[in-house]
């Protein structure tokens, strides 16, 4: 796995984050993710929607609708696994049809549901590191996506790329 390590002061980071995974995201790919309640997931999310074409103010938490699709480019789907019971429950929403779209597929609380994620993903994990600042450790999952996050590290040279090996901690 490779990944690389985001450092956001601010919101203003944060966007440029989320703008730079729009641009470096191929069509198709799923995004876990991981962080705890108010770490920034959907922040995180509007920013990535914003860069894909779509109204910020649009971009809300689907914590109760379960699914949010915002037309983009390309389209963007929304999912907030918070709810969900159990893997059987999340399969029920046919998540398959979304994973094989040509879709961003953004999920708030992926680390819920990871046994029915894609094998190859984006995994990013938020940690809230003062009251407005963010570390987000960003993953390829499998092969697919490594050039994104090499993408990454040319966009931002000042950040930590990684090299992990399979099993190693979080």
């Amino acid at each position: 796995m490779t990944s690389f390590t985001y450092d956001a002061d601010d919101e203003n980071a944060t966007a440029a984050l989320g703008a730079a995974l729009a641009d470096v995201l191929p069509e198709g790919t799923t995004v876990a993710l991981c962080g705890t309640l108010g770490a920034g997931k959907t922040r995180l999310v509007q920013a990535i929607a914003e860069a894909a074409g779509v109204d910020r103010r649009e971009v809300v938490s689907p914590t109760f609708m379960l699914i949010q699709e915002y037309p983009g480019r390309p389209v963007v789907y929304h999912i907030d696994a918070y709810r969900i019971r159990d893997a059987d429950e999340f399969l029920a929403l046919g998540p398959d049809e979304y994973f094989e779209s040509d879709a961003l597929v953004l999920i708030e609380w992926a680390d819920k549901v990871e046994v029915c994620l894609p094998r190859e993903r984006i995994e990013i994990h938020i940690d809230v590191t003062g009251q407005e600042s963010r570390r987000f450790e960003i993953t390829a999952v499998g092969q697919r996506y490594a050039e994104a996050i090499a993408s990454l590290t040319k966009m931002f040279p000042a950040a930590r790329p990684r090299r992990r090996r399979w099993g190693s901690a979080r």
